[in-house]
């Protein structure tokens, strides 16, 4: 068990924090505006993949969390991005050198209208690998070029790093 963050108001969501540091959301009273959306992992899972981009979430040396934008592809339970060719200010990337360090990622989508009873988030989390071998690295550069035009058009020729999903979860605002 861990220890309540804040203090519960009536009706609304209260958050564990157990001794780990991972939150775990619970629900006092009828929860926020009467319905909390937690979704299964299947319907995490359709979520997420309806989506067209995504936020990448690494940590790196000393626990400093780092968060970039991609787009991806599924297949299965494993998702993959690619480095490509948009103007970068570096290519010693933080993204993969917190990779390299720690394979530990999380992937968020979500969906935001200022209409609230439509929002919805999804999240994978698991391991990245970057892909060394060359068939594998093909293969997922044909799975993103079917989804992206932009990659049809010039392919990349950056680092393709593969993540291996062990958590699909999300949560919808649902009446």
């Amino acid at each position: 068990m861990g220890r309540v963050v804040g203090e519960p108001r009536t009706n609304a969501v209260r958050v564990e924090v157990d001794l780990d540091g991972s939150a775990r959301p619970g629900l006092r009273g009828s929860g926020i505006h009467g319905y909390v959306g937690h979704m299964d992992e299947g319907a995490a899972r359709d979520r997420f993949v309806t989506a067209r981009s995504a936020r990448l979430g690494t940590v790196g040396e000393g626990g400093v969390p780092h968060l970039v934008p991609i787009v991806f592809a599924v297949d299965g339970d494993a998702l993959a991005f690619v480095v490509d060719h948009k103007p970068k200010r570096t290519t010693d990337l933080r993204r993969l050198r917190n990779i390299a360090g720690n394979e530990r990622v999380c992937v968020l989508v979500d969906h935001y209208e200022d209409d609230w009873t439509r929002l919805w988030w999804a999240r994978a989390d698991g391991r990245a690998l970057i892909v060394e071998d060359v068939g594998v690295r093909e293969l997922w550069i044909d799975r993103l070029a079917a989804r992206y035009g932009q990659y049809r058009e010039r392919r990349p020729d950056g680092p393709v790093v593969v993540i291996s999903v062990e958590r699909w979860q999300g949560w919808a605002y649902e009446r």
